[in-house]
């Protein structure tokens, strides 16, 4: 059975919904997966943020892999377990939600930056290390890193756009995560979920190219 990291490495994108509201989410969703991307991640800054994650994995099963984003603590990273959360994802370590994590056998990325913090996070376990923020750094900075950290599955995500994505890529990030350039929130106040299908598709070839 494909591991969740392969499967990460294959579709390349993560689709950051932050503070979409609850109302829109499983529109969203449907939108973003007609357009290729089959991972969703909540923020838990969002509105029903756990019950959205509930929701969406009883609507797409398989089908789409539900994670759990902005998980701060070790109380927030049990409640997206308890969610169904299918991996959590964090902009800082905290070696707590790692450990955490493993014990449940829930994938956890965490969001470093420095060689030192990223190292420190895979060797907690993390099975691949979100470098944030990729897009302000630059590709020239994941160039420089993958040097010596070749090893590590990275994940850039902040300020990931139709510019700079492939560059990164081609620098060797293993992911991207992409927050509101994909997931609009105002194309969702606008009910526009063609335009939010259309860009996860620019995003997907680009990224799959």
């Amino acid at each position: 059975m494909q591991s969740l990291l392969e499967k990460l490495k294959e579709d390349k994108l993560v689709a950051i919904m932050r503070k979409v509201p609850y109302s829109a989410g499983k529109a969203t969703a449907e939108a973003l997966k007609e357009g290729g991307i089959t991972f969703l991640e909540v923020t838990l800054d969002s509105e029903n943020a756990l019950q959205l994650i509930e929701d969406l994995n009883n609507s797409f099963g398989e089908d789409v892999k539900v994670g759990a984003g902005t998980v701060m603590n070790l109380q927030m990273a049990e409640d997206a377990v308890a969610a169904g959360a299918a991996y959590l994802v964090s902009p800082h370590t905290d070696l707590q939600v790692i450990e955490y994590g493993l014990s449940k056998n829930v994938e956890v990325w965490p969001g470093a930056l420095t060689p030192t913090e990223i190292v420190t996070a895979y060797q907690a376990g993390a099975s691949a290390v979100k470098v944030f923020p990729a897009g302000a750094m630059g590709d020239d900075y994941i160039k420089n890193i993958r040097g010596p950290l070749a090893h590590i599955p990275l994940m850039g995500t902040g300020g990931i756009t139709e510019q700079n994505l492939k560059p990164l890529f081609d620098q060797g990030l293993t992911a991207a995560g992409l927050g509101s350039n994909l997931v609009n929130n105002q194309l969702v106040k606008e009910n526009n979920f063609s335009q939010i299908t259309q860009l996860a598709e620019k995003y997907t070839a680009i990224a799959r190219g």
